[in-house]
């Protein structure tokens, strides 16, 4: 299974041109991988579209400090948690927040919760 369909692409794509013109807005999250093995769990906002593989969004990697960080959607797909099981796209993710608020939740409990 890929990280994200052709749509999600196409809107974190579309977030990633937006936000290179310099309109840094607030969006929602556009797709919420995880670890299904691991606490690690990325939400992303935008994809860079000048190599199609820079995403930004909350991640967090199950150390208690998520971040706002640019990560590779390649470097995911090679990713395997402890038990050799490898990042997935959460099917049922249904974004409820903007990503600050989905941030400023996270610092505060020093992981994604949703």
């Amino acid at each position: 299974m890929s990280l994200i369909t052709g749509e999600q692409r196409e809107q974190l794509l579309s977030n990633g041109r937006a936000a290179a013109k310099g309109a840094r807005g607030d969006p929602f999250p556009v797709v919420k991988l995880f670890t299904p093995d691991a606490h690690a769990v990325w939400l992303l906002t935008e994809l860079d579209p000048a190599d199609g593989d820079t995403a930004y969004g909350l991640c967090d990697v199950g150390i208690g400090a998520p971040e706002l960080a640019h990560v590779k959607l390649s470097d995911l797909e090679a990713i395997r948690g402890p038990n050799k099981l490898p990042v997935k796209r959460d099917l049922h993710f249904k974004p409820r927040r903007r990503i600050s608020e989905y941030a400023a939740q996270a610092t505060a409990d020093g992981s994604i919760n949703d």
